[in-house]
């Protein structure tokens, strides 16, 4: 093999692949990437097994062929090289090595046979459709922040994509929840998402994707099946294993009956909690909500270290009512809303609150209460 490929084209290609890469590795063709020449360019290719990713790069191929060198050792050397250059990959077949070049720069790294690389991408998806990249982004960011990390209920580990009718309109919804807290996101279904099976797509999958998404690519190619999912953003394609369970019924979670309604600035809401959170323990992090004529008192007790209090102005269409919540939840929610207000729909201190940027707004977030 030997290719010319430009530094800058190199480096984001091999800042996509190797992310995938676990650090450690039992079996040592993992901690690698695929690197095949051909007459397309060069395409690279990492995988863990559960996620691959393949990126294509122009590149100039005086000689066709394939390896697989350390993926990390190969990134590092790519990006200390000095910008704007050409480097040169060349592998013979004598010292099952390859050879690095770049201005005044060789490396020789050490290479396994392409042979035995992995390949997770067989297997027919019969589900496919196109969304604009912005619309799927906003599905992932306002909802992965209440993925569960939780092993043990491992099909809380992901977001679950599915579409439903609402209204007489098949929209694509995601869900996320980690038991006490729930975020619930839709966007209009894309042509051709309609009868697709509910998926949960992995924690680790979400994050790549959403850094795939970060390119500013207008669209993004979709591929389902009932255990995989390929996501096709420019010339990345990404495909991973599905979690294998099923999502709760989180329909069930979401109250209908809050009749008391709370409407807050939101960045001076924000902020409030923030700052009388600095008193509270980690453990706990408490906030106690305290609302009556018209204002809101913001309260946090720690034993260890004091109190704290703060009152701001608030719409309340109830008498009074005293509920508490997790700070850090709280704060998660109120950077997910684009409003400057903040819906909170309330019932009782032990219910689960709703909240939202308006009524009907496509996101809404259900938080558990604390004790206070």
């Amino acid at each position: 093999m030997k290719v010319t490929v430009e530094r800058s084209q190199l480096l984001k290609a091999l800042g996509h692949v190797h992310r995938v890469v676990e650090r450690r590795n039992t079996i040592p063709i993992l901690s690698n990437v695929l690197m095949s020449a051909g007459v397309t360019g060069l395409r690279l290719k990492a995988t863990d097994l559960d996620i691959e990713v393949v990126e294509s790069v122009q590149a100039d191929v005086a000689m066709a062929g394939a390896t697989t060198v350390p993926a990390v050792v190969i990134y590092d050397i790519v990006r200390k090289l000095p910008e704007g250059g050409q480097i040169a990959l060349e592998t013979t077949g004598e010292t099952g090595q390859m050879t690095v070049r770049s201005g005044r720069s060789r490396f020789t790294l050490q290479t396994l046979p392409e042979t035995d690389f992995p390949d997770i991408t067989a297997g027919e998806m019969p589900h496919v459709f196109t969304l604009p990249a912005a619309d799927f982004k906003r599905l992932i960011d306002k909802t992965q922040f209440a993925v569960s990390t939780e092993e043990t209920r491992y099909y809380l580990n992901g977001i679950y994509f599915h579409t439903l009718d609402v209204e007489g309109r098949t929209v694509l919804r995601a869900v996320a929840t980690d038991g006490h807290r729930l975020a619930r996101v839709e966007t209009p279904a894309p042509g051709g998402a309609s009868g697709m099976p509910g998926v949960i797509v992995p924690r680790k999958a979400v994050t790549e994707i959403q850094k795939l998404l970060e390119g500013g690519e207008e669209s993004v190619e979709v591929h389902l099946s009932a255990s995989k999912i390929r996501v096709a953003v420019g010339d990345v394609v990404l495909t991973s294993k599905l979690i294998d369970g099923t999502f709760p019924d989180y329909g069930r979670v979401i109250p209908s009956g809050n009749d008391k309604r709370l409407t807050v600035n939101r960045a001076e809401f924000a902020t409030s909690v923030d700052r009388v959170s600095t008193i509270s323990s980690e453990r706990g992090r408490a906030v106690k909500l305290s609302m009556a004529d018209g204002r809101m008192t913001l309260a946090v007790t720690n034993p260890d270290s004091g109190s704290a209090t703060e009152e701001i102005e608030v719409d309340f269409d109830a008498s009074t009512l005293d509920i508490g919540f997790n700070a850090r939840y709280l704060l998660d929610i109120m950077a997910q809303l684009d409003s400057d207000t903040a819906l909170f729909k309330l019932a009782d201190p032990g219910s689960p609150t709703i909240i939202q940027d308006r009524e009907g707004a496509s996101a809404l977030y259900v938080l558990m209460p604390m004790r206070v």
